[in-house]
């Protein structure tokens, strides 16, 4: 009996480097030596060997479909998106049994324990990917100063809910990581992952409804002040003509900022006191867009970072936008306070690194 268990460990062994080879995982001396009942370890390199082939592989199809130009499939992301998920999550899984496997940084600086630096060019070939299949109609307008653009609106917006110059400089440099957040900067694309949300800011048609309807109320009083961003904004509207508003990038960043973000920059100074990190300013705002409720509720509630999300809905928000998403102890988390959400948040760490590049290039002299 014992000699049967142990031939029958041994082919799992022998099944699982067939498989680790296929995928390009290499298998540790240690446990290519370990003939006994197959552990934890063996399991979670299974898994993480057969998602990383399930990744390349629907990289490669996508690839194929589009450079012979077949037809895609409906939301044609969001198979990439939950391999790529899978792929994260299984790599955590193993270095949480393996951990002599966590290695060197990556060039987006995402924790080593969930990503394998080797596997760069997969998330290349992805961002390539998601590039075409959600670029923007031939037809949409674009602007020369895109960058700029946002940083403008969000400072005449600041200002007309009375904000200071050097807080409306802050709501500024927030819009602008908001646009890097939700298209890393790409103006008026469509989205891989949905039919819903479009443009520079990402909106739905109700969305993009109301921040135009909260435009129309705050004009006037921006137009006392800045009179050069409102004929502008004339421009734009008499450029749009019938077209899809959230497929021009002016009035799309406009409008999304109005219809979520506006009402809350009045707060912006005790938000930068709580949150004195420039880049935690850009994740809560950018939690307004995910979960604004919570996220509201978390600032009214005098204690930001101690408040505690653990209605499963929002968590399920939070893990659809790769927060506690990899892995299962990750995935396991039934609540978290604003802290840890932030902290977990690593996956915008890049987009908001380069965002105060960016707006130190457009930022007043």
């Amino acid at each position: 009996m014992v000699k049967t268990k142990r031939a029958v460990a041994i082919r799992a062994i022998l099944a699982l480097a067939a498989i680790a080879a296929a995928a390009g995982v290499a298998i540790s001396a240690g446990l290519a030596q370990t003939a006994t009942a197959p552990s934890a370890s063996t399991a979670a390199l299974a898994a993480y060997a057969k998602a990383l082939s399930q990744f390349k592989a629907v990289l490669a199809e996508r690839r194929r479909q589009i450079d012979t130009k077949q037809p895609l499939p409906n939301l044609p992301g969001q198979a990439l998106y939950l391999a790529r998920n899978l792929m994260m999550s299984t790599y955590k899984d193993l270095t949480d049994a393996q951990p002599s496997r966590i290695g060197r940084r990556n060039k987006w600086s995402v924790p080593p324990q969930y990503f394998d630096a080797d596997n760069e060019p997969l998330i290349d070939e992805y961002r390539n990917l998601f590039d075409v299949m959600q670029a923007a109609p031939a037809n949409a307008q674009n602007s020369p100063t895109p960058f700029k653009d946002v940083v403008d609106l969000g400072r005449a917006i600041a200002r007309a809910k009375g904000l200071d110059a050097a807080n409306a400089e802050t709501a500024g440099r927030i819009s602008l990581a908001l646009f890097f957040a939700e298209t890393n900067g790409n103006q008026n694309i469509g989205n891989a992952r949905s039919n819903k949300y479009k443009g520079s800011l990402q909106t739905g048609v109700a969305e993009d409804a109301n921040g135009r309807k909260k435009w129309a109320a705050i004009k006037p009083k921006i137009a006392s002040f800045d009179p050069e961003l409102i004929a502008r904004d004339n421009r734009e509207e008499a450029r749009l003509g019938n077209m899809d508003g959230r497929y021009n990038h002016w009035i799309n960043v406009r409008n999304g900022l109005m219809n979520a973000h506006a009402e809350l920059f009045a707060q912006i100074p005790d938000i930068v006191r709580t949150l004195p990190n420039p880049i935690d300013q850009m994740k809560f705002f950018e939690l307004i867009q995910i979960v604004p409720s919570p996220t509201k509720a978390a600032l009214r509630s005098g204690n930001l970072l101690g408040y505690r999300v653990s209605d499963p809905k929002i968590m399920g928000y939070l893990r659809n936008n790769s927060m506690f998403a990899y892995g299962k102890s990750d995935r396991a988390r039934t609540s978290a306070n604003f802290r840890e959400i932030m902290d977990a948040m690593w996956l915008f760490n890049e987009k908001f690194e380069r965002t105060l590049a960016e707006y130190e290039n457009v930022k007043p002299r």
